[in-house]
């Protein structure tokens, strides 16, 4: 971190000082810079004029006291309070008194951090992810004390590198960590309550959503041991909010090592860094497929008739289905065993579809069986959808499909962080697609698959489960029918 911090403070002009506390770890930090500045050269993405002058900017130091003349010093050492605390004031002892510090903290408290300083007004948070140069978004971090001239100027800064700087408040995960919790911690569960393995979990939100990486992938690649804990520490900091519950599967699993790529597995097996991912279920093959009658309270009931239409399903119209045909319904946050009593269908051949999102902007179908519908019924209603050629999941019930419950949850954490006045929600959009690199900002995936849509998953899931981790945030309420993604004077 702290050479990416470094390459990237230089290409904003500035003259940096790298100190390391290893001996040499600065000198080898300059020196992998220089040769990342060569391969730019080398792929005509960089002159070797502006490599010579970047090079000319940057110098190791052996001494902390070699710091004594910098305008800013930005720390990027382990996260422990303690060792921070130790540093920075040792730092502000040496600096001039109109000098700035930053941490580039991910999950301590920047106030708690800076009230071991004498001045605090002259210190924030500045949170680089991981790589810096690539990753193009840079949290400013306010404490309580500090002065909001320096943000702005900080924020110069970031705007100076090439990168999008964008305002949070000192809250715990800021905004990225914050937001993030809505993918993976939600997955977890959806694996923890066995409604589906991890590689069919990445299958559907890469397919259905458009995520670049499933949540298990993900995870695998940042490593869980540094996941986990980011999910323990908002969970404790946030006073066991249900929604933020960390989950026993990345804690099993981070005790028994197995992290990820860097270990070899972790979700995965990796070979030569490669994944071994198990094969999807084959489409099963059936003598015939019976007729099809879709609930009348059916999510999207115009795009199903279209899709069963252009599949050449025998499609029944009737007020109640027949006696052998596959009854299909697509609630919204609701189990299917719930809705085929509510509706007094016969469970045994009750399947669910996810409509969540429009059927044209899917690569993948997803259904889901009730604890009693028949395997000839299951079956039947595969062929079918993958009649032609679509990706087609069977999941077992839940509230709410997979997308469902990951999509509300991520729209619903994002509305609290705006609830909360933790950014704005421009801000918010721009972190998330920067940081995390979602397909949609969370608020415009609300607008996208709609505000009243999400809010229905959300209060149904919250009667399904009984739990208060689904409770649809104030913001997210007031929002429903006017859209989230809208900027107002106020926020």
């Amino acid at each position: 971190m702290g050479r990416g911090i470094a390459q990237m403070m230089v290409h904003a002009g500035s003259q940096v000082r790298l100190f390391d506390a290893q001996p040499g770890t600065a000198n080898a930090a300059c020196q992998g810079i220089a040769q990342q500045w060569q391969r730019m050269v080398d792929k005509n993405r960089l002159d070797a004029e502006q490599a010579a002058t970047f090079a000319g900017r940057l110098q190791a130091v052996d001494a902390l006291t070699a710091l004594a003349g910098c305008d800013l010093v930005v720390e990027a050492i382990v996260e422990r309070l303690d060792a921070k605390q130790a540093l920075l004031r040792e730092l502000e002892g040496l600096l001039r008194p109109d000098a700035a510090l930053a941490t580039n903290t991910s999950s301590l408290s920047v106030t708690a951090i800076g009230a071991a300083l004498q001045r605090p007004e002259r210190f924030a948070g500045l949170h680089f992810f991981n790589p810096v140069p690539v990753m193009k978004v840079v949290e400013v971090v306010p404490g309580l004390r500090t002065e909001p001239a320096l943000c702005t100027a900080l924020a110069e800064l970031v705007r100076q590198m090439g990168h999008t700087p964008v305002l949070a408040q000192d809250t715990p995960g800021f905004i990225v960590n914050h937001a993030g919790r809505g993918y993976t911690t939600e997955a977890l569960r959806v694996v923890g309550e066995g409604v589906a393995d991890f590689a069919t979990v990445d299958r559907i939100l890469r397919d259905q959503v458009g995520f670049k990486l499933g949540p298990f992938e993900l995870l695998d690649l940042t490593g869980i041991d540094v996941s986990h804990p980011v999910m323990e520490s908002i969970y404790h900091q946030y006073h066991e909010e249900p929604r933020y519950r960390p989950s026993v599967i990345a804690a099993q699993r981070m005790a028994g090592g197995l992290l990820g790529r860097k270990t070899g597995e972790g979700f995965y097996r990796y070979v030569d860094n490669v994944a071994q991912v198990p094969d999807e279920t084959p489409v099963p093959v059936v003598d015939s497929i019976p007729p099809v009658w879709v609930s009348p309270r059916a999510a999207r009931r115009p795009e199903i008739y279209q899709m069963l239409k252009s599949l050449g399903a025998d499609i029944e119209t009737g007020a109640a289905p027949s006696a052998n045909a596959i009854i299909l319904v697509a609630p919204l946050g609701f189990d299917i065993t719930t809705v085929a009593v509510v509706e007094r269908l016969d469970p045994a051949r009750t399947i669910g579809i996810d409509m969540l999102v429009e059927e044209s902007a899917t690569r993948r179908r997803v259904l889901a069986t009730n604890p009693v519908t028949r395997i000839d019924i299951r079956d039947a209603a595969h062929a079918l959808m993958a009649r032609d050629g679509k990706a087609v999941s069977v999941i077992r019930d839940s509230g709410g499909f997979v997308t469902q419950r990951v999509v509300a949850t991520i729209v619903n954490i994002a509305s609290d962080i705006c609830q909360q006045r933790i950014c704005t929600p421009r801000d918010l959009e721009a972190a998330v697609t920067l940081g995390l690199g979602y397909p949609l900002g969370p608020l415009a995936m609300g607008d996208r698959w709609g505000p009243t849509n999400i809010l229905e998953v959300l209060f149904n899931m919250q009667t399904v489960y009984g739990d208060t981790r689904y409770r649809p945030s104030p913001w997210l309420r007031r929002r429903g029918a006017i859209g989230l993604s809208l900027q107002h004077e106020e926020e």
